[in-house]
Parts: C-alpha cells; structure tokens; sequence
C-alpha cells in the first residue's frame, strides 16, 4: 500500500470565501470619501477577516444547523440604492406600526437613515439619538464604542460581514439617571430589488447610562414579497445600576433572509431585558451575546418565534457571568407548523470568579404538525462551585387535558386549539414590561390564531 493511500482527507471546509461579487461591492464602499479615517480602517480590517475566513456552512459546529454559506453564495446579494420619492411613500406606510406608538423613532431604508420618516425633534429628557454616521458633535465621539463588543476578529464572521458593509444604523444615548417612559423605535423597511435581491446591514449602539431606565425596539419589516438579506448588528453597554428593554422584533417577507447579532454587556448591579421575537422570514439566525460584567448584575433573555410552511429559525445564545452574584434567566418559546425546522443553541458560561450566580434557561416547543422539526442543545459551562445553575429543553404537541377541558365548557374544536396556541405564546409576551409593543403583539396574535378581537383589559402573564 503506498504512503498516498494513508494520507488522510482534507478536514471539511466550515467557511467559504465571499466570491467576486461581494469583492466588487466592497470596492465600491471603499472608494467613497467622506468617512472618517478610523472607520474607513475597520471597515478595510472587517472584510480582509472576511476573505481569510469566509462565510460559516454547516460544518463548522456553532452553524450545525444553519449553512448560511449556501444562502449567501447561491445567489450574491447586492447594496440597493437610495430609495426615491415613490418608495419612501410605500415605505412610510409600512413604518406606520411604529409611528402609532408615538415616542421617538428612528426609520431606515435598506439601511440608510431616512429622516423625514423618522420622529426625533421632541426626544424626550435625557436622550440624544440619531444616526450613526451622522456628523459628530463636539466632543460626541458616537463611532468609538463600534466593534469594542462585536469584535470583527470573532468566531461570528457575519458581525465582520456587517461591519464592512453597514450604511447607518442608530445611535442611541441615555444620560445617567434618565428614567425614559417613551418607548424609543429603531425601524427598518427593506425595498427589495428590481430583479435581484439586495442586502442592508444595519448597524446600531446603545448606551444606557448609570441608574438609567429605558426601553428600545427594533423592528424589521418588507415592503414587499421580493428575497433580500438583513445583517443587523446591535451593541448595547449598560452602564452601573441601568435598567434597559430592548426587543427585537423581526417581521420580514418569508422570501427574507434574517441574521443578527445582539452584543451586550452589563456593569454592577445593572438589569438588561432582551426580546427575540421572531414571526417572519425564509431563514433567520439570531445571535446574542450578553456578559454579566459587574457583580449583582442581572439579565433575562426571552424568545417566541413562530415559524410554518418552510420556514426555518435558528437562536443561538451566550450568557456570560464573568461576575459574583449574577442572575440570569432565559426563557425562549417556539410554535412550528408545517415543514418548519428551528433550532435553539444557548450556552451558559460561569466563569470562577462568578460565585452565587444563579442562573435559570429553558426552551419549550409547541409541535403543531408532524413534518416539523425542532433540535435543542442547551448548555452548561461551570467553573465556580457555589452557583445554582439549571437547563432544560422540552418538546410536545397541544395538551389534550387542556383542550378536553376548554371543549366541555363549550368552546368549539378549532377555537379551543387557537386559544391554546395563544396561551404558549402569551408566557412569553407577558414577559415583555407592560408596553405599547406588547399590547399590540398580543392583539396581532390573538387575531391571526382565533380570529377575534382580545377582550379589552386581557393581558397576558409571564414569569
């Protein structure tokens, strides 16, 4: 036997090379003026890390389940441009979700900040925003925190993909001891393409300042049926004894393509609250990451996503304790239907110094069809031993007992599973802080399931 026959084959590619097209794309980003030199520098860094590494597929372990290397090499998606008169109508209507709130909200096109859509002439005490390539004012270095949480050198390539490509994105600064009662909007509108599908990177920063309170969302939304991708990269600093809200709410085509990456991290005895609600797209992955950087900090992750037909929902997840007496609680809720596949990978990490963490995960799937698939694969990372520290994942079909009972009090078949379907999805909603967005939600999705009006007064209720 020849020493070729023993050679061993070559370990499978987990990263794929962007091809030329996005090379071409770049070079056009590169060629503009204008752009302060540091991030003309990061933006040159972000896609030379992309070209050495590439596009994650399914074979590398963290994107098991997602090979988002055979979405963006199948068919190049390209920057869109500047959306004209016509389309900022169109694209106004479809922002007007967020309008109906009545607090501050900053709009973008395809990724470009669009303000005469946007709402920031009355901010209210406390709060400076706008966007993030906007001219800086004296001594407002907005672009210094960028990519100090989101590192472009990272395993999560598309936070490198972003970071060359990003056209806006929002600012967002709360002064310390700022206690904002409005509900601040991020608001996306992707165009879609004439003929070829497009892509918009947005790019935000948040900081909420020392004893602080606030709440922002973020919403993704479709003009129209047309494929496009979104990367959106989100870092959010929450400074000593803060309390931020901050959801997510991706509501896009299911021809979209959906990838986001949450950063965070947290000082002593601050709260963050993160939403990952997730009812739209083709594919979506959602990333976040959030570390416990101070003692006493405190941190909840709640998720639903919603998925049918073909759709698939990827949430990856990272709770890093880093500090003594944290306390986390995860808790993400999934509904499948048809065909749809998700997948849910959350990871707990206790580092040694991180004495009496107490940390709680749970992800629970409601299994509407038999063709549908959910795989979990939660995770605990102890290097400290006095913590209290528990995962779980559970998969079932709608409770017979439950729906026997509602049917003996009269409530037909069919209504009596949507209300159920509801209910799963209501423990997750209740545990968004009563808000303008959560009262919608559960309208939006009591209606899609019972096709009725909730009663006035219902609210849901979460742990």
């Amino acid at each position: 036997m020849s020493a070729a026959t023993l050679t061993a084959p070559p370990a499978p590619a987990v990263y794929t090379a962007p091809d030329a097209a996005y090379e071409r794309a770049f070079a056009a980003i590169a060629a503009r003026s204008g752009e302060p030199a540091a991030l003309r520098q990061l933006r040159r860094s972000a896609f030379a890390q992309l070209q050495q590494r590439g596009f994650p597929t399914s074979k590398h372990e963290e994107y098991r389940q997602t090979n988002l290397a055979a979405v963006l090499q199948r068919s190049a998606f390209a920057l869109p441009e500047r959306p004209g008169a016509a389309t900022l109508r169109e694209a106004e209507r479809a922002a007007q979700p967020g309008a109906a709130f009545g607090g501050p909200q900053l709009t973008f096109v395809d990724g470009h900040f669009t303000p005469e859509l946007s709402r920031l002439k009355s901010l209210p005490a406390g709060v400076r925003a706008g966007a993030l390539l906007a001219a800086n004012d004296a001594g407002d270095d907005r672009l210094a925190p960028l990519g100090e949480l989101a590192d472009i050198g990272g395993e999560n390539t598309m936070v490198a993909f972003n970071t060359a490509f990003f056209g806006d994105g929002a600012w967002i600064e709360i002064a310390p001891g700022a206690q904002v009662d409005a509900q601040i909007e991020i608001v996306h509108v992707a165009t879609g393409g004439a003929g070829v599908a497009t892509m918009a990177h947005p790019r935000h920063l948040i900081l909420a300042g020392r004893g602080s309170r606030a709440k922002v969302v973020e919403t993704y939304l479709s003009l129209n049926g047309a494929a496009h991708l979104t990367n959106a990269v989100t870092e959010i600093f929450v400074a000593e004894n803060a309390e931020l809200e901050h959801a997510r709410l991706q509501q896009e085509n299911t021809a979209a393509y959906h990838i986001s990456a949450v950063h965070s991290r947290q000082a002593a005895d601050s709260r963050l609250r993160l939403h990952a609600l997730t009812f739209g797209g083709a594919l979506t992955r959602n990333d976040v990451v959030t570390v416990l950087h101070g003692p006493g900090a405190e941190a909840l992750l709640n998720g639903l996503y919603v998925a049918e037909g073909r759709q698939h929902v990827d949430n990856h997840t990272v709770l890093d304790h880093a500090e003594p007496r944290g306390a986390s609680r995860e808790y993400y809720r999934g509904i499948l239907d048809g065909q749809a596949t998700t997948a849910f990978r959350g990871r707990i990490l206790v580092r040694p110094d991180a004495q009496h963490t107490d940390a709680v995960q749970s992800d629970k799937n409601l299994l509407l069809s038999s063709d549908c698939t959910a795989n979990a694969d939660p995770q605990l990372e102890i290097r400290a031993d006095d913590v209290r520290c528990t995962h779980g994942a559970t998969f079932g079909q709608i409770d017979e007992e439950a729906l026997f009972y509602l049917r003996s009090r009269g409530v037909g078949a069919e209504m009596a599973r949507h209300l159920l379907i509801f209910a799963f999805a209501a423990e997750a909603l209740g545990r968004l802080n009563p808000s303008p967005l959560r009262t919608r939600l559960e309208t939006e999705l009591f209606s899609r399931w019972t096709g009725l009006t909730p009663p006035e007064g219902a609210e849901a209720s979460g742990g």
